[in-house]
């Protein structure tokens, strides 16, 4: 089972490689961090801010490919999380097929942030990171 998650919170850190978001679920009380680097978190904060640059960025550059190829990024699922690592998937829709695409969650969620694509977490990692699981 997936649960909506939404982006609650980005902390940049200046005096920190590691930066920290924020998932909170979307209709409850369940919230959890991950650990990400500095230019994702940088990459996320200007996408969730709409600031524009003069030329694609990486995450701008996978939205254009993903558009040009008439595809359309439906979903983000992290769906597992071994040794303190998240792990998740890009669902895109293309010719009516959904495929999957591995990637880090930080991410993941840099470039579905522009395009307001969902994100959702299996219900097995939330039980794994956060103390009180709802039922």
């Amino acid at each position: 089972m997936e649960v909506r998650m939404d982006l609650s919170r980005i902390v940049i850190s200046d005096t920190s490689e590691q930066q920290i978001i924020v998932l909170q679920e979307h209709e409850g009380s369940r919230q959890f961090p991950i650990v990400i680097g500095l230019a994702e978190a940088l990459a996320i904060d200007r996408r969730v801010k709409s600031i524009s640059t003069p030329r694609p960025l990486t995450h701008d550059l996978l939205a254009n490919v993903i558009r040009e190829l008439n595809g359309e990024l439906e979903k983000i699922v992290i769906h597992d999380l071994r040794d303190h690592i998240f792990f998740a998937k890009l669902v895109i829709r293309s010719d009516g097929k959904l495929i999957e695409v591995d990637s880090r969650p930080s991410d993941a969620i840099a470039l579905g942030v522009a395009s307001d694509a969902a994100i959702y977490v299996t219900e097995n990692v939330l039980r794994q990171v956060c103390e009180s699981p709802e039922s």
